[in-house]
């Protein structure tokens, strides 16, 4: 195996600006702070890497954070052209709180019956009112019942890989058999900022007025002018306890706190407080490698040409800690004695690995970034000789 080493990471790389990151499970040696909650996770949204956690993979009641994955699901709707943000749903008596015990003392966008409401707006009541009748009213547009909506939630858990989640309930009133973890929680909070930005800043609204109704944001943290938090999602039953989820931008860096069985709603927003403050002061995302960006040129027997670049397919970012941006150095290792043409278009030849001293930190694939044709007869049999010598 042949061995490249590269420059010093902190000399080459920028800071991170876009996500497209692969997750990369590092153990830092950073004391976190101390969490008064169930269970709690701290993530780097671009990288999707654990900065730290509690309890992540412990089945709670998501309660209203089940609203992240009805949104999920009516943006996905939407994406695919099934349905627009502006098709108008006429509200159904099973939406209308009125006489329905199953939303006795619940939170409401106040709909009634028969009236009709964009699907904007009630994804709106969704987000900031975390109104349950809009919730039945979503899925019975989107889905034609309750029913069938939590069978597309149960799929998209399948999708994004939430291996201990799993829904009975468009809107997160306390059913059996539903669960999730703050882990998860951290996963689909990812997958809904990066995958409608322009729906996601429904949930940085800090209010919304329906029927003469103004409702405020219960998510305390949209308030804080330190911390830049522009959502997510809070939630509470009696068996669930004080749930946050609040994602903050802190220059070209994003975190996502998940906070689970707080104890109240004012202390779970001062965990999550603390979670982001830390990650804020001890953490930078920086940009390893830029897809498509040469970062080493290797020779090519019996090709043509004799030369081909190489380096990553994709970008890849890695989240560190700020104190350890310095010593990281990258190299990358070719995983075979020669390289012989023919080459694809980014063939793996060997992988790209980031170091601090002895300890490998991670690795990546180093690939082709151009094709390599076999060369011509003579090129080749002057080749053979050369390597015979």
């Amino acid at each position: 195996m042949k061995k490249r080493q590269l420059a010093s990471i902190s000399l080459v790389l920028a800071v991170v600006a876009v996500a497209h990151a692969e997750d990369n499970p590092l153990a830092f040696p950073l004391t976190p702070p101390a969490i008064d909650a169930a269970s709690w996770v701290l993530m780097d949204a671009t990288t999707g890497q654990v900065l730290t956690q509690g309890n992540a993979d412990e089945r709670r009641n998501p309660a209203s954070l089940t609203k992240l994955m009805t949104g999920y699901v009516v943006d996905r709707a939407i994406d695919s052209k099934r349905i627009t943000r502006d098709d108008m749903v006429t509200v159904g008596k099973d939406a209308w709180a009125a006489g329905n015990p199953v939303f006795k003392g619940s939170s409401l966008m106040f709909l009634k019956p028969g009236e009709k409401v964009s699907v904007r707006d009630l994804s709106r009541g969704v987000i900031i009112d975390s109104g349950n009748d809009a919730c039945v009213a979503l899925a019975d547009y989107v889905a034609g019942s309750q029913a069938a909506f939590v069978d597309q939630m149960n799929q998209y858990v399948q999708k994004l890989g939430l291996t201990n989640t799993h829904f009975e309930t468009v809107h997160g009133l306390d059913a059996p058999g539903q669960y999730t973890t703050a882990g998860d929680l951290a996963k689909l909070s990812r997958a809904i900022i990066y995958g409608e930005p322009d729906f996601y800043q429904m949930y940085g609204e800090k209010s919304l007025t329906w029927n003469g109704i103004t409702q405020q944001n219960r998510n305390g943290l949209l308030w804080d002018k330190t911390l830049h938090v522009d959502g997510l999602k809070t939630g509470h039953t009696e068996s669930a306890g004080f749930n946050i989820i609040a994602s903050s931008v802190d220059g070209q860096r994003r975190l996502i706190a998940v906070i689970m069985g707080g104890k109240s709603s004012k202390g779970r927003e001062e965990q999550a407080r603390k979670l982001l403050i830390w990650g804020q002061n001890n953490f930078d995302t920086i940009q390893l490698f830029h897809a498509g960006k040469e970062i080493g040129h290797e020779n090519v027997w019996y090709g043509n040409p004799h030369q081909v670049s190489v380096g990553s397919d994709k970008d890849v970012y890695l989240s560190l800690p700020r104190e350890d941006v310095k010593k990281v150095k990258a190299k990358y290792v070719i995983d075979r004695k020669d390289l012989e043409a023919p080459l694809k278009l980014h063939e793996q030849v060997g992988t790209i690995q980031l170091v601090d001293g002895d300890k490998e930190l991670a690795s990546y694939p180093l690939v082709t970034l151009q094709p390599v044709e076999k060369a011509g007869i003579i090129t080749r049999i002057t080749d053979y000789i050369k390597r015979k010598l």
